[in-house]
């Protein structure tokens, strides 16, 4: 089996991938997987530290990008395409996924004109300008929530949910839980914004948490911070006497899963997947400019659900947060129907699912 799959840009759509990479791998050792994007996307910086193959084109954004931008991408399109027809020519795959962003656009779109067996992953409720295109030429289309459905062909749709990676899958579902350490008998909070942190999200957990701090009610926290951000929210903590573990960057995301109470972060696809595999109740905080607003509709459908809090970032204050807080630690069946809720939408097969898919002949 010999698998492309095209897109990045961002941690969103490109850890998705690695996953049905990964999970492919798993089945059949001899198969090949190569990586299309460009050299600017997470792409060009991760894939070959997780042993991946990685062919770039020259390929640009169409939306949310000035009137010369979006002309420059446009003429790009045309050589991005030829690109494309030349990796595909020398890889030979047998099928190709695209996993948004727009560097999937060509290849995937090259991949269809030669008659490839092709199909994209939508991981957002709302789908990106890219895959709408694609999807109505690609055989199939994975997806993750319900309000997807309406962008698509219902006969290309498969409800797969989202892949995630398979050393968050395995500690999240076979592993022990890990020990939290010598603060157990408190409320675990696990923070981060994405990966490289958010401001307003570390002064807003910040406050709230020195507000608790001063009424009694301490935490044991760990805060993903970003590495711009590091210093400032670690002096936020210990100016207000709070204790917590800051970190600029978590490798082992699914040890804090299984060590967390509650998280609070942002709604990307990844996040609220691997939450729900985790099974951890959060608060989300939508990033307030994702694309057509998916980041807040992927929250809105985690709160429909009971397995979340949403509240826009503008919504928000330390006082606010505080008091959401302050009842979810004196309510603890609240937080377990909140948990009950968020397990009951995990899909930890999701990339298995890709790659019956995938392989199907």
């Amino acid at each position: 089996m010999r698998l492309l799959i095209a897109g990045g840009g961002t941690g969103g759509h490109l850890f998705p991938g690695v996953a049905v990479a990964e999970a492919l791998k798993q089945r059949d050792p001899d198969a090949e997987v190569l990586f299309v994007g460009t050299e600017r996307g997470i792409e060009a910086r991760v894939l070959g530290g997780l042993g991946w193959k990685l062919a770039t084109i020259d390929v640009t954004g169409l939306k949310t990008v000035g009137l010369w931008s979006k002309l420059k991408g446009l003429f790009r399109v045309p050589r991005a395409m030829w690109q494309s027809r030349r990796i595909i020519k020398r890889f030979k795959p047998d099928a190709i996924l695209g996993v948004g962003g727009y560097a999937s656009g060509p290849a995937v779109l090259a991949g269809w004109m030669m008659r490839k067996r092709t199909s994209i992953l939508e991981q957002n409720s709302i789908p990106g300008l890219t895959n709408k295109i694609l999807g109505k030429f690609v055989r199939a289309v994975f997806i993750a929530f319900d309000e997807t459905r309406r962008f698509f062909n219902a006969n290309k749709l498969l409800m797969t949910g989202t892949p995630i990676r398979a050393q968050i899958r395995a500690r999240l579902t076979e592993g022990e839980p890990t020990d939290p350490g010598p603060h157990d008998d408190l409320f675990h909070l696990f923070v981060f914004g994405g990966s490289q942190g958010a401001v307003a999200i570390n002064e807003i957990v910040a406050g709230a948490a020195a507000k608790l701090h001063a009424a009694g009610k301490p935490m044991a926290i760990v805060h993903q911070t970003g590495a711009a951000d590091l210093e400032r929210t670690e002096a936020a903590y210990a100016g207000a006497g709070v204790p917590a573990d800051c970190r600029a960057f978590i490798d082992d995301m699914a040890s804090e899963y299984q060590a967390a109470t509650l998280v609070i972060g942002r709604s990307g696809a990844a996040t609220v997947a691997e939450l729900a595999a985790a099974g951890v109740p959060a608060i989300l905080i939508p990033y307030p400019t994702a694309a057509d607003n998916h980041q807040e509709i992927n929250a809105r459908e985690m709160a429909a659900r009971g397995a979340a809090l949403m509240f826009r970032q503008t919504d928000l204050s330390p006082s606010i947060l505080a008091e959401q807080l302050t009842k979810l630690m004196d309510e603890p069946d609240a937080l377990e129907r909140m948990r009950d809720g968020m397990t009951a939408l995990g899909r930890p097969d999701a990339a298995d699912r890709i790659v019956d898919w995938l392989t199907h002949v």
